[in-house]
């Protein structure tokens, strides 16, 4: 064996060696599915049968009121509407579950993550608890499964919310093409740091300090839900974006877009695709905000939403 071969083999070793160790090091084992539900869930808490699915639901406020349904965003839950819905409960019925893969809802029974199994759960939702209109509210791609629901279902949603929606195209997310999710994301499944999850999720805050030890160990946490981090990579490689060209135009009811002027995570500028598309809708910019104006700053978010469903 030459030198250059020689070292080539004992570099491929300690590279090997170095690899197993860290694997190790980070392996992170799934929390106990019992001990989370007891730990985030409350007396509010629901779990109905949903298209096969065991989804975490909570439909609280004053049942005579409008209803208002509220679809979080990647990697998040219902959790994420918790001061928003204390306000709200007064006036109106206040609907909030978590999406198959997240939260406490667990995985998909069929393993789908696509936007039409997610449109034909939320319809499924709104039929069991017997909604004949809704107000419906989307955060992140929570947006881009609101609206096209709204498109797709224009008699149920009476007015529209769009937290930084997703939807629109951008480098690695085409249209009608699934995206090519590196295989290093598998790793997920068995290695998932803290210190590599809260980099990550502080790109959602403008304000760094919104992200309280307690707020990060609930994502994390909940991530760690079994079946959530295979479901993750899965939605991800699932995730065809459908144009939005196609399908904004058929809504004609009054739409809200609410922006956090910082946010990290889809870019303020992106609300001019929207607004080209349905020109109805009323863009709110709210400063020194990021992408979770719901969590980032609850009192002063809100009164643009209180606003709008009035007006």
């Amino acid at each position: 064996m030459n030198t250059v071969l020689r070292i080539s083999v004992i570099l491929f070793m300690f590279l090997l060696f170095v690899t197993a160790l860290a694997t190790t090091l980070l392996w992170t084992t799934d929390l106990n599915k019992e001990n989370l539900e007891h730990k985030y869930s409350n007396s509010y808490s629901q779990f109905i049968n949903v298209g096969g699915d065991r989804i975490h639901l909570q439909d609280t406020g004053n049942k005579n009121g409008s209803a208002i349904v509220f679809i979080h965003g990647f990697g998040a839950s219902l959790h994420t509407w918790e001061e928003w819905s204390k306000e709200l409960n007064t006036d109106y019925r206040v609907i909030r579950f978590d999406l198959p893969g997240f939260g406490l809802s667990g995985p998909d029974q069929a393993g789908d993550y696509s936007d039409d199994r997610t449109n034909q759960l939320l319809l499924e939702i709104i039929n069991q608890l017997k909604l004949k209109k809704i107000y419906l509210v989307g955060n992140s791609i929570g947006g881009r499964i609101a609206w096209y629901f709204t498109a797709k279902n224009p008699e149920l949603v009476s007015k529209l919310v769009l937290i930084s929606p997703d939807g629109f195209e951008s480098p690695g997310m085409m249209y009608n093409k699934a995206p090519a999710v590196p295989p290093y994301m598998n790793l997920i499944e068995y290695v998932f740091p803290q210190f590599m999850f809260k980099q990550n999720l502080e790109f959602a805050y403008a304000n760094k300090n919104v992200l309280t030890p307690a707020l990060f160990e609930r994502y994390y946490e909940l991530a760690l839900m079994p079946g959530n981090r295979r479901a993750m990579v899965d939605r991800m490689r699932q995730t065809i974006l459908k144009d939005p060209n196609l399908y904004l135009k058929d809504i004609h009811c009054p739409v809200l877009l609410l922006w956090g002027e910082q946010d990290g995570m889809i870019p303020i500028q992106n609300a001019q695709d929207y607004l080209h598309l349905m020109p109805q809708a009323r863009l709110q910019k709210i400063p020194e905000m990021g992408h979770l104006p719901q969590e980032e700053d609850p009192q002063r978010s809100l009164p643009y939403l209180k606003d709008f469903l009035k007006d």
